[in-house]
């Protein structure tokens, strides 16, 4: 949870969206509306849950998890970056809003082996596409010398959504595995 924020008591309705959540929206133009129907609540009172549940930090981002391989992009890669502080909030934004990067966020280095502040994802048809979108990219850096690393994938791991809950049904609210996004 966000330390800036006051202290939010999650109630018996939060549990019940966060629990129907947990798992993915449904794949309909109206998903909360489902939602709404199988927990007994409405689609608006669904959505307004989620809105309070984001403004007091317990549900971050919500996102969607594509299987890229299906659609026929065969070649991806997570792009870290080191910058600066100052950087990082101006480099993020503008990566964020270009169409191929698919997930932007910040990270704490680790020194000092490990100094990447800024995790960008990118997929395409083949590596030579994504070589180029990674030059595009590189190419809103602050600098001409920016520290990066293109590590491409060699396998995939099995995607999913946040888990709120443990297998007991007891919220999860660890603090450890927050971490900043820029929004996409």
């Amino acid at each position: 949870m966000n330390k800036d924020l006051p202290h939010y008591v999650v109630t018996e309705r939060d549990r019940e969206v966060l629990a129907a959540i947990q798992g993915g929206l449904p794949l309909d133009p109206h998903p909360y509306a489902i939602i709404g129907r199988t927990i007994g609540m409405g689609e608006s009172e669904v959505i307004e849950c989620i809105k309070t549940l984001q403004q007091n930090g317990i549900i971050r981002r919500m996102g969607v998890i594509v299987h890229h391989r299906p659609l026929g992009y065969q070649a991806n890669a997570m792009v870290v970056w080191n910058l600066a502080d100052n950087e990082l909030e101006i480099f993020g934004k503008q990566a964020s809003k270009l169409d191929f990067v698919t997930l932007c966020y910040q990270r704490r280095p680790h020194l000092p082996r490990w100094p990447y502040t800024l995790y960008t994802m990118i997929h395409g048809k083949d590596r030579e596409s994504v070589l180029e979108r990674v030059e595009t990219l590189r190419s809103l850096a602050p600098t001409d010398k920016v520290d990066f690393q293109v590590l491409f994938s060699s396998r995939r791991f099995k995607q999913q959504g946040a888990r709120y809950f443990n297998r007991k049904q007891q919220l999860l609210t660890t603090a450890a595995t927050q971490q900043s996004h820029f929004t996409l």
